[in-house]
């Protein structure tokens, strides 16, 4: 006899989606490693290369962020230099941008990002075009 918690363990597409999340993003950070940067600083600093100088927030819009996460990320990359605040005042940093040294960590990692894209791209099977299609349907990539 099936129990709604049997139900729940065997069907449920949240938890499966979060675990295959959690092992692509390992994926990425183990093949980024060799560069001191994880996927989630490549694709900050790619978004904002493709957004332009913006407010931090905009960027949490775009990659679906919590504020936290995108501050927290943020001094990480002003530390290293790859972003810089454009805007700013004594309230903090009003709008960033990327830096020339940004725009070369992307161009950096570029072959170890393609070997991981390769590898979850074989991981995810038939099921690649679904995860574009509806990252398209929520406004990623911006500008498209």
């Amino acid at each position: 006899m099936s129990t709604s918690v049997d139900e729940i363990v065997q069907d449920c597409l949240a938890v499966r989606i979060r675990l295959i999340g959690r092992t692509v993003t390992s994926l990425y950070d183990g093949a980024l490693e060799c560069h001191g940067v994880t996927i989630a600083q490549v694709n900050l600093l790619a978004a904002l290369g493709k957004v332009g100088p913006c407010p931090p927030a905009r960027l949490g819009e775009v990659l679906q962020l919590e504020r936290s996460t995108v501050s927290r990320n943020l001094r990480l990359l002003l530390n290293e230099d790859w972003i810089e605040p454009s805007v700013s005042d004594a309230k903090g940093m009003r709008e960033v941008r990327l830096t020339d040294a940004g725009r070369a960590k992307i161009e950096s990692v570029l072959p170890e990002w393609r070997q991981a894209q390769q590898q979850a791209a074989r991981l995810l099977g038939a099921g690649v075009t679904a995860v574009q299609e509806i990252a398209g349907e929520m406004g990623y990539p911006p500008g498209a």
